[in-house]
């Protein structure tokens, strides 16, 4: 098995941060298309995706129901979600380079921000 060096670690993490971009780019445009041909007399409300009282996972499973019904404003809103993932994605995968590379101060700074992040995210507070 090849041992994977900085460069190639560099390269898969830029990868991640470029492809989860455009995806969440197109995500959204395919959106917007779909709610200008469907909705266009009417305004785009996204307050039904983010009450006040949701958590981040109670948002993701509202979006995705709602994706699953071929909502625009849901699509779109699954584009923008996609783009806050995307660095999340990238510092998951972080970690498990750090894990392969037996960098134990890295993987100990990477749990304790992907714990923050969870927790922050989690709890849900709107206020």
């Amino acid at each position: 098995m090849k041992k994977i060096n900085d460069i190639d670690l560099q390269t898969i993490l830029g990868n991640v941060l470029r492809y989860g971009v455009w995806t969440a780019l197109s995500v959204a445009l395919l959106g917007g298309v779909l709610v200008l041909f469907t909705q266009s007399n009417n305004t785009v409300d996204f307050s039904s995706f983010i009450e006040q009282d949701h958590n981040l996972f109670q948002v993701i499973e509202n979006v995705l129901m709602n994706v699953s019904k071929g909502n625009g404003e849901a699509i779109i809103f699954l584009g923008i979600l996609l783009l806050f993932l995307t660095p999340a994605l990238r510092l998951v995968l972080s970690l498990v380079a750090f894990i392969l590379e037996k960098d134990w101060m890295y993987v100990i700074i990477s749990l304790i921000v992907i714990g923050i992040i969870t927790l922050s995210v989690s709890l849900g507070f709107s206020h």
